[in-house]
């Protein structure tokens, strides 16, 4: 457990030496910490009208003025940074757990188990995401839990296909043969030797898939596909505000910037992290 923690905190300390690393690090930080402590930051209720001060602007009682029903537009959109961490979060984690085993049981177990797993990743990605999670959502339905199962799905075949060719290589490296010979099971191989060496790239590709997964949830929910009312999301922020546009553009420019800030902070994260696990993906310098 030490050296776990270890080697995370010498990958952020390399993560941070690049500056956008350092500005991607400290939004993150920033979105996860109002994210868990959502309910102590905001002022009001979420979901508590005020019909007597709809579409107000901008006052000392709101901070970020009032949405069409009166409610706090500060407060809904602190609690949308939580529903768009958790969703995303969530996804990640299915799409990840569900794309690697299926990938390793590809790569370790030849013949139809194999062929049917492949099919499968074929069949999926033949959608394009948006598409894929537009039409499972109109036909099962909007919850949050449907959400996050159907656009893990949708990222499942990704995972899958880079964790199954990370074992093939991995699988026939002189060191992995010698524990062969010396007796070590495949279960202690793969746990001990596989899963660790291809966990890396796996987890950069979670990292740039984050606001990737923000902006499907995002989508769904403004074309009224995604999670319902009274639930605070920012895509459901920004079409209410779209609604109301000739009335206030403040909203709709809160929902644009709250989006445009998560997508660039986990982006730019990402793309740091990305060279500090693997330096040859480096082209332009520490500056990039």
């Amino acid at each position: 457990m030490t050296r776990n923690i270890s080697i995370l905190l010498n990958t952020l300390r390399r993560t941070a030496q690049y500056p956008s690393g350092a500005i991607g690090l400290a939004l993150v930080t920033t979105i996860l910490l109002v994210a868990l402590f959502a309910p102590l930051l905001a002022p009001y209720d979420p979901n508590k009208l005020d019909l007597v001060n709809r579409l107000s602007g901008v006052s000392a009682e709101h901070w970020l003025g009032t949405d069409q029903l009166g409610r706090d537009l500060l407060s809904r959109h602190i609690y949308g940074t939580q529903v768009a961490v958790v969703v995303a979060l969530s996804v990640i984690a299915i799409a990840l757990a569900i794309g690697m085993t299926l990938g390793i049981l590809s790569a370790y177990v030849p013949g139809p188990i194999e062929r049917f797993i492949l099919i499968s990743f074929d069949s999926v990605s033949s959608f394009p995401s948006v598409i894929l999670a537009m039409a499972a959502v109109a036909v099962l339905g909007s919850s949050m839990p449907m959400l996050i199962i159907v656009i893990a799905t949708s990222l499942v075949p990704h995972y899958g296909r880079v964790a199954r060719a990370q074992v093939l290589s991995v699988k026939n490296e002189p060191y992995i043969e010698a524990e062969t010979v010396f007796g070590a099971s495949e279960l202690r191989i793969l746990f001990f030797h596989i899963v660790p060496n291809i966990l890396a790239p796996l987890i950069v590709i979670a990292s740039l898939d984050i606001p990737i997964v923000i902006a499907i949830e995002a989508s769904l929910s403004f074309l009224g596909l995604g999670l319902r009312p009274p639930l605070a999301s920012w895509g459901g922020l920004l079409q209410d505000g779209y609604q109301n546009i000739s009335k206030s553009v403040l909203p709709v420019l809160i929902s644009s910037t709250a989006l445009a800030i998560a997508t660039l902070a986990f982006t730019m994260f990402g793309e740091a992290l990305r060279h500090a696990i693997d330096p040859r993906s480096q082209r332009g310098g520490k500056n990039d």
